[in-house]
């Protein structure tokens, strides 16, 4: 397919969807007072376990959370940019804080979760009692996840799944053009992971493009701004278009230059790192 070349990877709270999935859960239920009261004596997943625990003792059915996530706020333009990227022959790909059971919930209800290939983030699931279960990506409590960028939270490095991504997409025989995408600090890190050649799509105003606005020297990929569902749209198949022209050895503009984007490329070699093979794989997605 066209565009077989390109890995898209996507964040998934305040990129796919425009909010916060946890905080949407705990605010629409009912739980925002409790949430912050308990917000300041534990880690994030550890709170959101037990947040979960409190409102199933209330009554709050595992429908309910799900109906909750269905109407959580997204763009319509970015779920066409998501169907129309993966029709294209893209890999799609989730790397996200959040976790299984509420991402899977979203993209199941807006018709996207076969668009992506697989989906690295925090467990979640229902347990036998039909209570929801959260927990880490990586077991901090158990080690660290070896990462020191101080943007990473404990529980999930980003840099450290996207080397892992890196290191099955080189056995491949095609070449691989990635393209990430996020908001986050935690967005940092798999920032500085990507490539001459690679592209970063930081949202705009975000704490990750505070970040990589006082740290552009460091970021090899080419830079590629976004701040709404019609400029996500507008910008990812900009570059999709220019990549595929490459990949065709053709550098007419009409092909690389569908739309109007201010791309911004800074370099600077990193050191890549390694020793990360112990970590938890992605979630392969079932169709």
């Amino acid at each position: 397919m066209a565009a077989a070349g390109i890995v898209v990877i996507f964040d998934f709270d305040k990129t796919i969807i425009d909010c916060d999935s946890d905080n949407w859960v705990v605010d629409e239920l009912g739980a925002t007072e409790l949430f912050n009261q308990l917000l300041p004596t534990m880690p994030w997943n550890s709170l959101m376990d037990r947040m979960m625990k409190e409102l199933h003792s209330q009554g709050i059915r595992i429908e309910d959370i799900a109906t909750v996530l269905k109407r959580s706020p997204i763009h319509p333009r970015i779920i066409e940019a998501i169907k129309s990227a993966h029709a294209l022959g893209c890999d799609l790909k989730i790397v996200s804080d959040a976790n299984t059971f509420f991402i899977e919930t979203i993209l199941e209800h807006h018709g996207l979760k076969e668009c992506f290939s697989e989906i690295n983030t925090n467990s979640g699931f229902v347990d036998e009692q039909g209570r929801l279960r959260i927990f880490p990506h990586h077991d901090f409590t158990k080690s660290s996840h070896g990462c020191q960028h101080s943007s990473c939270p404990p529980n999930m490095c980003k840099g450290i799944v996207i080397e892992r991504i890196q290191a099955s997409l080189s056995m491949e025989d095609q070449k691989k053009t990635i393209i990430y995408l996020g908001d986050g600090l935690g967005d940092f890190c798999p920032t500085l992971k990507l490539g001459d050649g690679d592209y970063v799509m930081p949202r705009k105003g975000f704490p990750v493009w505070d970040l990589i606005c006082n740290n552009r020297k460091l970021v090899n990929a080419e830079i590629c701004e976004w701040s709404d569902g019609e400029e996500f749209e507008n910008v990812l198949f900009h570059l999709i278009s220019r990549i595929i022209s490459i990949d065709r050895n053709n550098t007419s503009p009409k092909m690389g230059q569908l739309y109007s984007v201010d791309c911004k490329l800074e370099t600077m070699p990193l050191p890549v790192a390694t020793g990360h093979e112990d970590f938890p794989q992605a979630l392969p997605v079932l169709h």
